[in-house]
Parts: C-alpha cells; structure tokens; sequence
C-alpha cells in the first residue's frame, strides 16, 4: 500500500517532467526561429525599435489571452520580481543583444550569449538553493564546448568588435538575471501574469524607441514589418510564457542547460530559410550541444524524487499501514 503510494507519487513527478520538458522545447524551437526573424527586420528596424515593436505586439496578445481566460493582476508579492525580470530580459536583453549583433558576426554572438546558462546555473545554484548537481555541471560543461566549436566555425575568421562583444555579454548578464529572478515570482503568480506584465514592463522601458520605431515602420516593407509581427506573438508572447510554465516546474539551471539546443537549431533553420549550409565543424558542435542538454536531465537510477508536500501524504500512507499491523498483531 505504501509502496503502491510512493510508486504513484514518482509517476506523477516524471508525468510533471514531462510537460515541462515538451513546455521547454517549444520555447527552443520558438527562440531559435527568431535569430532568422531577427536578421531578416534588422536592415529595417534599429535594436531599441525592433524590440519595442517586438514587445507591444507580445503584450497586446498576452493581454488579451489574460483577460480571456479572467486571469486577473498578480498579488502584491509578485510584483518586484515581475518589474525586475521584465526590464532586465525583456527589455535590456532584446536591445543589447539586437544592437550587438550589429558588430559582431552571427558566431560570436551566439558563443558569448551562451555564457547565459552558466550563469543561470551558478546563480540559481546560490541564490535559488538549488545546487550544483554533477549531472547538471557536467552537461553545461559538454554543451558550452560544442556552443564554442558552433561559434568558431561560423566565424569566420573575422575580427570582433569589443563594443559588440561587451554588448553581447551585457545580455546574457541580463538574461541570466531575469530568469533567475523570474524562479521564485512564480510562486506567487501564473506563468501567464509573470509573462504578460513582464511583457508590458519591458516595452514600457523600451518607451525612448518609441519615435524611431514610428518612423522606422512608415519605410520599412511590409515582410520587415510582419516578421516584428512573428517575433511578437511567437518567440515572445508564446515562447516566453512556456518558458515560464517549465521553469516553474524544474530547476532554472536545467532550462539553462534546455537552451543549448537554440544554436543547433538556428543552423539548421539557417540552412534552411537562408541558404547558409554549416560545415562539419559545425554539425559537430551542434551534436556537443544537444549531447550536454541530454547529460543535464539525466536521472540517477535511485529512487526518484518526491516533491516535499507527496512527502508528507506519503509518510502518512506508511503511518497508518504501521499502525493497522500493529493493531492485527495486539488482536
């Protein structure tokens, strides 16, 4: 009976792992799709505009999925969390990382962007509690090795500029800090709130582009346009709030980890919708990347993990098996 309790409990934790790890994938398929969005609108629309435009279509859709499903305002604790991450990743991050890439080649960029989920590891590891599981440290290992082969191989052999490299940098600063401070505000408020007031909060500190993006959007073609129409529902407002609905439900350096498929998938989808076909070098360090990810979730073949509340019922279940055995026996 107790064991029948427990079994139970482990099913329903890997059922859970499960609808975060497809949770996750979405959002990788999503964020990789828009390094090609992104660098078809990027002769149209400078950094801060493109991400403002980016960030109003997310937050009118968001919103409006919010009051569809009556999902109301999050509770007074959330707020700080939701501020903080909305300005530092959705806003600081989209811009750095729009205006970088204006330095620096595709393969720099994204080996210095990368530098994010360890960072996101490290942090939740010490600010989060969550640890330094071997596992996890050894497939971030593994994974950063092929995002280093993948960012050599497309290169180029060209040099960097400093400032786009700083900026760069900045935004995997960025990244990683939101999304660790976006872990705990999800005890406090849905995945869909935490994403939709983020949303808002970026693209309210997005405001100065504001004029530019006016300007910017009168001359740009209308694919220019639509593809800030894509990367505002989907890589956004979608992506973002699967992202939240899975982290909510693992460990921020296990999504981390999930994140090192993106660049194996913008190769391909590079080759694909762009023409650039990626040497060996680059197939090798893709199949490094998703080997890492693999690595980091990893189970251990001991027994699986329970979360504290099944604990409880469960101790409780062998409790009271203890105690009708006991009574059979004084019968």
């Amino acid at each position: 009976m107790g064991t029948t309790a427990v079994d139970g409990d482990a099913g329903a934790v890997s059922r859970a792992d499960g609808r975060a790890l497809a949770a996750a994938s979405v959002t990788v398929v999503l964020w990789a799709s828009s390094f090609i969005a992104i660098r078809s609108s990027a002769g149209d629309f400078g950094p801060g505009a493109l991400a403002l435009g980016r960030l109003v279509v997310a937050s009118i859709v968001l919103s409006a999925l919010l009051l569809a499903r009556r999902g109301g305002f999050p509770p007074r604790e959330a707020w700080p969390g939701i501020l903080a991450s909305g300005v530092l990743w959705f806003g600081a991050y989209m811009v750095a990382l729009n205006w970088g890439e204006r330095h620096v080649d595709a393969g720099t960029a994204s080996l210095v962007v990368n530098v994010g989920p360890i960072l996101m590891a490290l942090l939740g590891g010490w600010l989060l509690k969550e640890g330094f599981p071997p596992k996890l440290m050894a497939g971030m290992a593994v994974s950063f090795a092929g995002a280093v082969v993948v960012g050599l191989s497309m290169s180029g052999g060209g040099t960097s500029s400093l400032v786009g490299v700083l900026l760069c940098l900045f935004a995997a600063l960025a990244y990683a800090v939101g999304a660790v401070l976006q872990k705990p505000t999800l005890k406090h408020a849905t995945p869909m709130q935490v994403t939709t007031f983020g949303a808002l909060a970026g693209a309210v500190a997005c405001l100065p582009f504001a004029g530019q993006l006016v300007s910017q959007v009168s001359r740009a073609p209308i694919s220019a346009t639509l593809q800030m129409v894509y990367l505002g529902v989907f890589p956004t407002a979608l992506a973002f709030t699967t992202w939240a609905y899975a982290v909510s439900r693992t460990t921020v350096g296990k999504m981390g980890a999930t994140t090192y498929a993106v660049p194996v998938l913008v190769v391909f989808l590079s080759w694909l919708f762009l023409g650039e076909v990626p040497g060996w070098l680059t197939l090798l360090g893709g199949l490094l990347c998703l080997s890492g990810v693999a690595v980091s979730r990893m189970r251990g073949k001991g027994r699986a993990q329970v979360p504290e509340g099944a604990r409880g019922s469960c101790a409780a279940a062998r409790a009271e098996v203890s105690a009708e055995s006991a009574q059979r026996t004084a019968g």
